[in-house]
């Protein structure tokens, strides 16, 4: 509409184009699946456009708080999820940052600029939000998943300028083809720019050292990580930089993790308990997959170790034999067992023990007994051992409360 004058000097276009693209921000939203990341763009970039049309100015901050209050408003829940951490942590950080670098802008020579110039900027500008969004979403990665992608940068400075400049451009042709039934001609190159950046990602993510295995992160300490990133992006005076340290001692909150010492999944059909070196030894490698990925991902390994099928582990914590295995750590003996013909005499010997059968009779064993029906009812356990020989017990639903979500087999009323 600018290029026709009589139009553009007579009629608010600005408004128009405004309006035109809140409702197709809106269609998207809704064929994308609305995620929460795609909630609070549409919502940001809702409130600028209706700021345009009504000749108000849109505060970006304040923009980042409409969208997350709206967002917890009908997704209370969405909180704890990894989506919207990452999502905010990226954009507060972003608009805080550019919001200083917009301050101290020094102005220079506006005169025309060689295009590759312009492309310099361009990727500069590329490798500086890639920086501040890594920086920012690496503590929520930390605490969600165990990993951090170290050579982002480095994968953002081509994949990103192949998704705006080639890919996204021919997306938008594609839809202004479809009514013809010619999408197929933008979609054939829209379609080698994603194999372009599928094999970027490959390569990168192939490189030695790309992922570093963190271990878990504890939810306080995510806490003040957030505490601190608030600190820091909301100020707008000298103080802000406070955040800082919070931000680190709350990083620092990993090194205060004491990883359990035995594992049990919430089947039976899987233990693992913690080696000397800081291993995991697992029962069976081939059985539960997915809980013993969680297991290596929340200790910061790769890979897990097998239990000797008979005699003692390397670092002599573990003996088994054909129907369990012991474990001791502190002075304190736990008692893994498989089959029932070994709970007589593991509950005299061991201090604590676990069994995959049910303990119908007595057991002796003076610090806890866990069998089959405890499994049933409470879900995984964690079992850490003190160097005094203290122990603590943790179960799945033990840690999730009495809350009427939480599902407990054999109690009345539960869901």
């Amino acid at each position: 509409l600018a290029l026709v004058p009589p139009i553009a000097l007579r009629y608010p276009i600005k408004k128009w184009a405004a309006a035109a693209a809140l409702s197709g921000a809106l269609a998207y939203s809704v064929i994308s699946g609305a995620t929460v990341p795609t909630q609070r763009a549409f919502l940001m970039i809702g409130l600028v456009l209706a700021a345009v049309i009504l000749d108000r100015r849109g505060l970006s901050m304040r923009m980042v708080a409409w969208a997350a209050a709206v967002i917890l408003l009908l997704r209370p829940e969405s909180l704890l999820g990894a989506s919207f951490q990452l999502s905010f942590a990226a954009v507060t950080a972003l608009i805080a940052a550019y919001e200083v670098l917009r301050e101290r802008r020094v102005y220079g020579n506006a005169g025309r600029r060689s295009w590759f110039r312009v492309f310099l900027i361009y990727l500069g500008g590329v490798a500086l939000t890639t920086l501040i969004a890594g920086a920012a979403t690496a503590p929520f990665a930390i605490y969600n998943f165990n990993r951090m992608a170290d050579f982002g940068l480095v994968a953002n400075l081509v994949g990103v300028p192949v998704t705006a400049l080639w890919i996204m451009p021919f997306a938008v042709a594609a839809f202004a083809l479809m009514p013809f039934g010619l999408e197929s001609i933008a979609l054939a190159p829209m379609g080698w720019g994603l194999d372009v950046l599928v094999w970027v990602a490959k390569s990168v993510a192939a490189w030695p050292g790309a992922i570093t295995l963190i271990p878990a992160m504890p939810t306080w300490g995510l806490a003040i990580v957030a505490i601190g990133g608030l600190w820091l992006t909301i100020w707008r005076s000298r103080w802000r930089l406070l955040g800082g340290p919070v931000i680190v001692a709350g990083l620092a909150s990993v090194f205060a993790v004491t990883p359990p010492d035995v594992l049990i999944g919430g089947r039976g059909k899987v233990m693992a308990v913690q080696g000397a070196d800081g291993s995991l030894m697992v029962s069976d490698t081939r059985k539960s997959k997915f809980g013993q990925g969680i297991w290596l991902r929340r200790a910061g390994l790769k890979k897990a170790l097998s239990w000797p099928r008979e005699g003692y582990s390397r670092d002599r914590r573990l003996i088994c034999d054909g129907l369990g295995c012991l474990y001791r750590k502190g002075g304190v003996t736990v008692a893994l067992t498989k089959n029932y013909g070994a709970l007589v005499e593991d509950c005299r010997l061991a201090d604590l023990v676990v069994s995959l059968e049910p303990v119908r009779g007595k057991c002796p064993a003076p610090l806890a007994v866990i069998d089959r029906f405890d499994l049933w009812r409470n879900g995984a356990y964690a079992i850490w051992i003190g160097g005094d020989g203290g122990v603590r017990i943790e179960s799945v639903n033990g840690a999730r409360g009495d809350r009427p979500w939480v599902h407990r087999p054999g109690k009345t009323g539960g869901t």
